[in-house]
């Protein structure tokens, strides 16, 4: 029960899209492991580090969502083929040298080290896959709604933020897929480098797993049912360092043989009525279920256009990219973020994306296309779990300059068309952009930007009616000024 409320919970944060489920659930973000430490919240690290110490791997059989969606695959997998696990041997050689090249990776700030961390790439996987099939359920619901004049719903853009983090998503999505229909936690307990560190501090936990020689029967049914493959009935022992304390082996042994303590003596007594185990399942429990609440509320949207069609614009080749507000610079972003997306879904202007650039792949910047980053909006900075965008208020956002507009004076309409346009100034947010006459012609006006009034907002670029690339475009800052 627990597992499956922080499953659901972790799932539905990325398929929100009006912002509402960040206030109950973001909690459930941050205490992911390599985000806490990527954001430095000690408080998040020492409850999973005691709570490994104390009970094992419970992190990664509850609270961890990529943990939770090998289960399920491995529970449907089971409908098919029952007691199909046997014990395996550790393959520590293996999982420290996974280990050791992730932490390099990480130290490096290469983009390739987020590609196997368990929170991510389940985001990745969540709204990559799953939040465009669940936006368009949605537009249906809303359509319907509409023809009853309900408001119940509305619609939203589905487009497709990037091919190159989709292909990840999908070939991760399968890997792990496979991996946990054949062998249950195989990805968890091989590749994980979260498992990995968590299975050599559970080695030395308070309560264990322990089976009581005298009272098995060697039926082998723990092994068989032990979806790390870390039961040995034969030798009545259990690799810890691959436990995950999903206590199956304790469901299923019909001798009491199996029970979960802090004594490693043999148990020669009958368990009582109810094991430790269900009193650790009542007692965590307990808390969960005050997580799960709130009400979807629907957000004003604005739309801009005529009926003419209108050509789609072309994103601009940026020397540096634009990140949101909160980053402060341009490293302190790339060695923070992990790339879950869940900023990118939580995008209520369809301004964050995935990069495709080599040195910050899929990690998210700001684009323009289809809509500008509104000074009034910081919810990125509200459900980033890692510090790379670190929160900030509404007063603060309006006095960070994340970028700078750049003119381009061939694509802008008065000199390229001879009309008036100004759009640009009528629009930008903090007054950086006035009407100027150019020197060669006083009868045109064109913009000049003012770069230390510039936010970075990408206003001008957004609503820019040159096409098919806009005349007046946002270069990032390396690192972020303040007024």
């Amino acid at each position: 029960m627990l597992a499956l409320l922080f499953w659901v919970g972790i799932t539905f944060m990325f398929l929100d899209f009006s912002g509402t489920l960040k206030n109950f659930l973001g909690w459930m973000a941050k205490i992911q492991f390599l985000p806490a430490i990527l954001a430095l919240n000690i408080g998040a690290v020492v409850f999973v580090l005691a709570l490994t110490f104390l009970f094992g791997r419970l992190y990664c059989s509850v609270i961890c969502p990529m943990g939770v969606f090998q289960d399920f695959v491995s529970r449907i997998a089971g409908k098919f083929k029952k007691r199909r696990f046997k014990f395996t041997p550790e393959k520590r050689k293996t999982r420290l040298i996974i280990l050791g090249v992730f932490v390099v990776l990480l130290l490096a700030f290469s983009p390739l080290a987020i590609l196997i961390a368990p929170y991510s790439a389940y985001g990745r996987m969540v709204s990559s896959i799953l939040q465009p099939v669940y936006l368009m359920i949605n537009n249906l619901l809303a359509k319907a709604a509409e023809h009853y004049d309900s408001y119940a719903f509305y619609g939203v853009d589905v487009w497709l933020k990037s091919g190159l983090t989709l292909g990840v998503a999908i070939v991760t999505f399968l890997v792990v897929t496979i991996w946990s229909w054949k062998s249950g936690r195989g990805y968890c307990n091989t590749v994980c480098p979260v498992g990995t560190v968590l299975g050599l501090l559970s080695t030395k936990s308070v309560f264990k797993i322990k089976i009581d020689a005298d009272k098995c029967v060697n039926c082998g049914l723990c092994e068989k049912n032990c979806k790390a493959e870390a039961v040995d009935f034969k030798a009545h022992t259990v690799d810890y360092s691959r436990c995950v304390s999903c206590m199956n082996c304790i469901g299923v042994c019909k001798k009491d043989a199996i029970s979960f303590t802090k004594n490693a003596a043999k148990t020669s007594e009958k368990s009582s009525d109810e094991p430790a185990d269900s009193a650790l399942r009542k007692t965590l429990a307990t808390g969960a279920l005050l997580a799960v609440s709130g009400v979807v509320k629907a957000q004003e949207k604005t739309f801009d256009g005529g009926f003419a069609v209108i050509e789609d614009k072309k994103i601009p080749a940026r020397d540096c990219p634009v990140k949101p507000a909160g980053s402060r610079s341009l490293r302190n972003f790339s060695s923070h973020c992990t790339g879950c997306q869940l900023c990118v879904t939580q995008c209520p202007n369809n301004v964050l994306r995935p990069s495709s650039r080599i040195e910050n792949f899929m990690q998210p910047e700001m684009s323009f296309e289809l809509g500008y980053c509104r000074p009034e909006c910081t919810r990125c900075s509200q459900v980033c779990p890692t510090g790379a965008i670190e929160k900030i208020t509404k007063e603060e956002k309006t006095s960070i300059r994340a970028g700078h507009a750049v003119w381009i004076k061939q694509n802008c309409l008065p000199v390229s068309d001879g009309v008036k346009c100004g759009n640009c100034a009528r629009h930008c947010p903090s007054g950086a952009i006035m009407m100027v006459k150019l020197p060669e012609n006083p009868s045109v006006e064109v913009p000049a930007v003012d770069s230390e009034r510039c936010l970075g907002c990408g206003a001008c670029e957004n609503l820019c009616p040159s096409r098919p690339f806009s005349a007046i475009y946002v270069e990032g800052n390396e690192v972020h000024g303040d007024f």
